[in-house]
């Protein structure tokens, strides 16, 4: 028994704790850590082939490589594009700012473009907008597990010379109507964080259905060698690779990625049901009856901060959204992005994660419902 599930046997008291985020380990991760540790297989070799062979079966993608984190990962996507000095590269702003960083580090313009109004994902028609000749590259952010507009992407990127670099690091098991996300543009980039569906601690991966793009990243995350015996120069690199003690907790990860899916969707029905009849509080949309991973709960709320410290009162933690990429002083053009602007003012995450007790998601809906009652008879 894993402690997830000891942790569901047992109901949740209400003095108890419920923290933010629950993700846990197996026993299969753990004896195959310590087998990894005794064949002294410290380093890049078998069990992290075995994690790639595993993710490429699951997302029915031919090549994968797995590096030392997402943030790794949509770097190394747009080097093997050719980004660099004087390019242009369109990235929201409703983001996490590592994936403007991808491309302010490689010495690109990164134009920031807002979110949908129903919806926190890029917005197609106005990241159009955006386009000029120095334009190389568009990275559409699955946030959350909500599928981007791939189709619309992918023609505006023909019809622009554009390459695609998928921001998937919140979307791996994640699907819409063309695939799976990360595995419909140039290429994908998958995060394995804590807070990640795939948890390896830190890590990431990047996939891809272009041979010659994958033996130029395959070159790339060994300092642009072709191959450690010859030694012959291919490319720009550097030491991006991962090693098997984490490839070793990340295989069993990616093997359990359907029971993963199916647990955060779980809870996210479980807070939807609850909702019905709260006003103050909606939940953003996921859709998990059509493919979409819902990985964290996300909700919105104009009483935000003050529902956040009554649910801190009851022992419930939760987490703001995360700020805008613009609001970053290095990023901020002095543009406004009305809806994502309203998204990281209003936003906020319920407990959630794939080895989350639904005993505690029912906790934090009466605690809700809780405020609820508090509000209107102070």
């Amino acid at each position: 028994m894993r402690k997830s599930e000891a942790a569901n046997a047992s109901f949740v008291s209400a003095g108890s704790e419920v923290p933010f985020w629950m993700t846990d380990i197996g026993e299969n991760e753990i004896a195959t850590v310590v087998e990894t540790m005794a064949a002294r297989s410290f380093s890049m070799g078998a069990v992290t082939a075995k994690m790639e062979a595993e993710i490429a079966k699951q997302l029915d993608v031919p090549y994968v490589l797995c590096t030392t984190s997402g943030s790794m990962a949509l770097m190394m996507g747009l080097m093997a594009a050719g980004v660099g000095p004087g390019d242009e590269v369109i990235v929201p702003t409703r983001t996490f700012i590592a994936t403007a960083h991808a491309a302010s580090l490689l010495g690109a313009r990164v134009v920031l473009v807002d979110s949908r109004s129903d919806s926190p994902n890029m917005d197609v028609a106005e990241a159009e907008k955006k386009i000029t000749p120095r334009s190389k590259a568009i990275m559409p952010v699955h946030l959350n597990g909500r599928v981007c507009d791939m189709s619309a992407i992918r023609v505006l990127a023909e019809k622009h010379g554009l390459a695609v670099i998928e921001d998937a690091c919140q979307g791996i098991f994640s699907r819409g109507p063309d695939g799976y996300q990360g595995t419909l543009g140039d290429c994908g980039c998958f995060s394995f964080g804590m807070v990640k569906l795939v948890s390896t601690g830190q890590g990431g991966a990047i996939v891809t259905r272009d041979k010659a793009m994958y033996e130029k990243l395959a070159a790339m995350r060994n300092h642009g060698v072709a191959d450690v015996v010859s030694h012959t120069y291919l490319t720009t690199g550097h030491n991006f690779k991962f090693n098997d003690l984490l490839a070793s907790i990340g295989l069993w990860q990616v093997r359990r990625g359907p029971e993963k899916v199916a647990h955060v969707n779980a809870v996210y029905k479980r807070y939807r049901e609850g909702f019905e009849g709260l006003s103050f509080i909606e939940l953003v949309p996921v859709g998990v009856e059509c493919g979409e991973a819902a990985l964290w709960t996300e909700a919105v709320s104009e009483e935000r901060d003050n529902l956040m410290a009554f649910l801190a009162g009851e022992g419930i933690q939760t987490r703001k959204f995360i700020p805008c990429v613009h609001t970053a002083p290095h990023f901020d053009s002095g543009e406004r992005f009305p809806n994502s602007e309203r998204y990281s003012r209003t936003g906020f995450n319920l407990p959630c994660g794939p080895d989350m007790p639904l005993d505690y998601v029912d906790r934090t809906i009466e605690v809700l419902k809780k405020y609820e009652k508090a509000s209107i008879n102070p």
